[in-house]
């Protein structure tokens, strides 16, 4: 029997008793039945019966802060013919950003290893649990997701984004000497095009593995081609539960998603990496390279604020609006922003997360926390963190990269950038440090929490100390599609002083009056 988890002295809180929290250990463990649970016991009393008996199969942790989660669990009372669900739900605390880290790896861990076993009915027969896609997906979002990637328009629109498609063409043809002879799997194959590049790279034979409709035009794509698709198997299913009859020498994908980690795709390749590539095996893409940098654009930011001027109106068919205005207000800025911009909006040179494909588990994509650090090249108001990312194909013939950066030919991914509802003031050399942290959820995507800050500059520097802090909570699967080309933007490194508001930088005082306060990092 597998040895209990242990995470000893947390702070256990009952969200429906008003009671403070209260120190407890949390043990992972299973029961006599060899169900997998989350026990909460008084500290240093393992062996004395549980406060609190969470079931894993029915349990769901949420992160509500840096170091606190929340547990929420699905119970039921009663009898079979009057069976009453409810829930229950504990705020648990921990001392460090690292425990709190570990307990939700913990928790996937014990909750993914309940979910292998496999159900036993009363006739003695079994069916198949959930796999590991299922039980941390919801439902309703991979419906949309593969209904999504399963119409020929949308793979169309991925296939004319030249700089994709030839990238990877050039990156497999170039190093052909990796594919001819080997075999290939494709992850998440969609029309089958990579496929077929490494069919055309000589490859032993391809297993083109799809889990949406899409897997049907691939074959039909496939047959159509007699003397490339005679070496390709395609397989419709999802790369945690298919199997295949043989080991992988390269692994090709696209799962590159806006910001490189929507869509949560890169769990579903390293997955694939473990269950199917040999020691001695290439990832095609190799590793990924998260890019940021501050940025200053005054008519970005005016934009966006003044999308929730509509909330301003005090008679709007005899109704006074302004009661949501600062709830507006927040929720687009809540939204990150999809577009192409000028590089010269940078206010320093970016900096970079690198993302190994090769050796990083798949755990270390459900939370990613990049410190930032910058130095100012000129003084102008900041308005946010600018994103992009890259990834390199390894080959052993020609290293390619394939860049979403500003001032490069615009791919289907553009850019991102993250506005503050708050801009910084700074001085050229003046620091900028913050933090950029990511976290996964099940709707396939990520919340950001971003924290930008400006530190004394000039003579006393050496004193330290934080003069300007500001703090933003958006939702990367619900961004703002700008989708803009690059402006022409004057070379004056300070164009806003230029540029007409319509809401004007001091006004933001009295509109942070309205705004939930929630959304700061240090008061989660």
């Amino acid at each position: 029997m597998e040895a209990p988890s242990e995470f000893p002295s947390v702070n256990l809180s009952d969200l429906a008793a008003s009671s403070s929290a209260a120190p407890v250990d949390a043990v992972f463990a299973l029961d006599s039945s060899g169900k997998t649970r989350l026990r909460f016991v008084q500290t240093g009393s393992v062996s004395v019966g549980p406060l609190v008996d969470f079931d894993l199969e029915t349990t769901q942790v949420f992160r509500v802060g840096p170091v606190d989660l929340l547990c929420i669990s699905e119970e039921s009372e009663g009898n079979a013919t009057d069976e009453r669900s409810f829930s229950r739900a504990f705020k648990v605390g921990f001392k460090t950003k690292d425990e709190s880290k570990g307990f939700g790896i913990a928790f996937e861990k014990w909750k993914n290893r309940s979910s292998k076993d496999e159900a036993l009915l009363e006739n003695g027969s079994t069916v198949p649990s959930k796999s590991k896609f299922d039980s941390k997906i919801e439902a309703t979002s991979a419906k949309m997701y593969f209904h999504y990637y399963g119409q020929l328009l949308h793979q169309q629109n991925m296939l004319q984004d030249f700089v994709r498609t030839g990238t990877y063409f050039a990156a497999v043809i170039e190093n052909r000497s990796d594919f001819e002879g080997r075999v290939v799997v494709d992850v998440g194959a969609g029309s089958g095009i990579l496929s077929l590049f490494a069919a055309q790279a000589g490859a032993k034979h391809v297993y083109a593995v799809e889990a949406s409709e899409m897997a049907e035009y691939a074959q039909k794509l496939i047959s159509g081609n007699p003397s490339l698709g005679q070496r390709i198997t395609v397989i419709k299913g999802k790369v945690e539960e298919v199997e295949l009859p043989e080991k992988a020498d390269i692994l090709i994908s696209e799962p590159m998603g806006t910001l490189l980690v929507n869509e949560r795709m890169l769990e579903s390749y390293i997955i694939a990496r473990d269950r199917f590539l040999t020691p001695s095996g290439k990832m095609f893409p190799t590793l990924g390279r998260i890019h940021m940098a501050p940025f200053s654009d005054e008519y970005l930011y005016v934009e966006v604020a003044n999308k929730a001027l509509f909330w301003h109106q005090q008679n709007f068919f005899g109704v006074d609006l302004t009661p949501l205005h600062g709830s507006a207000f927040q929720g687009y800025f809540s939204q990150p922003v999809v577009d192409a911009f000028d590089p010269r909006l940078l206010v320093s040179p970016p900096t970079f997360h690198n993302l190994d494909f090769t050796r990083m588990k798949e755990e270390d994509l459900y939370e990613l926390d990049i410190p930032l650090n910058f130095i100012a090249s000129v003084g102008t108001r900041v308005h946010g963190l600018a994103c992009w990312f890259d990834v390199l194909f390894n080959g052993s013939t020609v290293q390619r990269w394939l860049t979403t950066s500003p001032g490069s030919p615009t791919t289907h991914w553009y850019q991102l950038r993250c506005v503050l509802q708050q801009p910084l003031y700074v001085m050229a050399g003046q620091q900028i440090t913050g933090r950029l942290h990511l976290v996964a959820h099940s709707a396939q995507s990520y919340t950001i929490y971003l924290t930008l800050s400006t530190k004394t500059w000039g003579p006393g520097a050496d004193q330290g100390g934080v003069v300007q802090t500001s703090t933003g909570k958006l939702e990367l699967k619900e961004p703002y599609y700008r989708l803009s080309q690059p402006q022409a933007y004057a070379s004056d490194p300070q164009p806003q002083q230029q540029q007409p508001q319509v809401v004007q930088p001091q006004d933001i005082h009295q509109l942070q009056d309205e705004i939930d306060p929630s959304l700061s990092l240090e008061q989660l």
